[in-house]
Parts: C-alpha cells; structure tokens; sequence
C-alpha cells in the first residue's frame, strides 16, 4: 500500500557548504518535524563554523524556474523564505508568493551569525515593500528588525514598539525574536491584536547556528500541518530551544543547533 504523502513546504533560501543554516538546516528541521521539504536555491556560500567566505546569488530566471517547478507540480502547503541576497531576487520571490495559495513564513536573513552580510543594502526597500506584505509571519531577529524599522529593542518593551512598526508594514503576524537580550530567551509574537509571549531559559552554549533558519522553517511546518500561527509558533519555539540546548562543537568556532536532538533524548 503506498504511503499518503506527508504535508510539504518548500524552502526558498541561500545553501550553507557547512550544514548548519540556510536550507540544509531548513530541510532538517523540515524532516525532523514530519513534512516533506523541497528547495528553491537563491545563492550558493563558501560557510563554515568561523564564517562566510564568499557568496553567489544565481540568476533571477533559474530561482523562478525552481519555484515554478515545484509548485506548478508538487504542490505546497507552506513556504519559507531566507537568504535572497538581491532586490531582484526579493521582488522575483515576493511574485511568486503572491500567486501562492499557502502560509508564508518570511525570515528577513540580513546578516549571518558571524556577522556577515547576506542581504544587499540596495535590497531592504524591496523587502519592506514587496516581500514583507505577502508574509504570514515575518520573524526578525533584533538586528533584522532594526534594519526593516530603524527600531532599536534594548529591553522587552522594546519588542512591541518593533512589533508594530514592522506590522506596518505588511505582514499578518510578526514574530519579534529577543535572543540577543539579557535574562530568558523570549519573544513576541503578535498580529497588533492578540499577544503571545513566549519564554524558554538561556542555555549556555554558544553553538548555535542556524537558530533563525531553524525557527522559521519550523513555524513553516507546524503550518503545513495545519496548525494555526500561535499554535505553530509554540511549537517551534520548543523545538529550537530543545535543539539549541543540544548544539555541538563542528570545526573551530562557532557550531549548528542539532536539529535531531528529540532522537537523541535518553528516554528514546
């Protein structure tokens, strides 16, 4: 008897060399969660655990091709977007999402953890306003928010203040992700309505990347399953935190979230 096929969501996002974010860590985080990923390349990057060391957009027409190719045949029941890198790879992206009838996670990627810059500058109009409208939820970290906004959180108050300015501009729900503050890990999620605060304990390991990528590609899946957006954005959260708690050394600095760190539970 074949097997019913698992909900799908399609990553439309830059490739890391090192595994560790970009759609590798979307694709993992997509399997370990019970959906079928698929990808859109959007840039290929020379990345390991100390940083980028060169990055390539492709062409414009071989992203649409991808995305077209997918859709138009296999079907999404969420998409997520990371690393688009060019204004006009974010208006070609935003395009096609606008034409898809599904959820759409977008993760604003400007910067790597290392702090290199995946995003061209000429490129924030565009996502502000071309791609950020078409999103179900966007989840900017605080730099990403301050980049979109020109918000500055220093404290949790600060979060509705970016919460807001960044509904403004067009997604139905922002996820404003306060990881970079002292004290819990928390974040807001709200549509300018309803508020979900969500708290996890600090864990003291500094192998974590791919923790964004990670986040959203959850959310993404949680959404293809069905689940409404709060719903699907808890259900992320502890999963990253779980994931984040089980991070591993790789190479000489700093290494990925294990995205499979439920089968690796002792009580497994």
């Amino acid at each position: 008897m074949t097997r019913q096929a698992p909900p799908r969501v399609l990553t439309v996002a830059g490739s890391d060399s090192g595994g560790g974010a970009g759609i590798q860590a979307d694709l993992k985080a997509m399997l370990a969660l019970g959906v079928h990923g698929m990808s859109v390349v959007t840039a290929v990057t020379a990345q390991n655990s100390l940083g980028v060391q060169g990055a390539w957009e492709l062409p414009v027409e071989a992203v649409r091709a991808q995305y077209r190719s997918v859709v138009d045949d296999i079907g999404v029941q969420a998409v997520k977007t990371g690393m688009l890198a060019s204004a006009e790879l974010v208006e070609a992206v935003a395009e096609l999402l606008a034409g898809t009838d599904a959820p759409v996670v977008v993760d604003p990627v400007g910067v790597s953890k290392h702090g290199d810059s995946l995003l061209a500058a000429s490129a924030l109009e565009s996502v502000r306003t071309k791609l950020l409208p078409t999103a179900t939820v966007a989840t900017p970290n605080l730099d990403e928010v301050a980049q979109l906004t020109g918000v500055l959180v220093r404290n949790e108050t600060g979060l509705r203040r970016a919460a807001d300015a960044l509904l403004a501009l067009g997604p139905r729900w922002a996820l404003i992700k306060g990881g970079h503050l002292a004290g819990d890990a928390v974040d807001l999620l709200t549509d300018g309505t309803a508020e979900h605060w969500l708290r996890a304990p600090r864990h003291d390991n500094r192998h974590t990347h791919g923790t964004g990528c990670t986040l959203a590609s959850a959310v993404a899946a949680g959404l293809a399953r069905g689940l409404d957006v709060p719903e699907a954005v808890s259900a992320a959260k502890t999963y990253v935190t779980g994931a984040i708690a089980a991070g591993f050394a790789l190479g000489g600095g700093i290494g990925p979230v294990d995205h499979a760190w439920e089968l690796h539970r002792p009580d497994r």
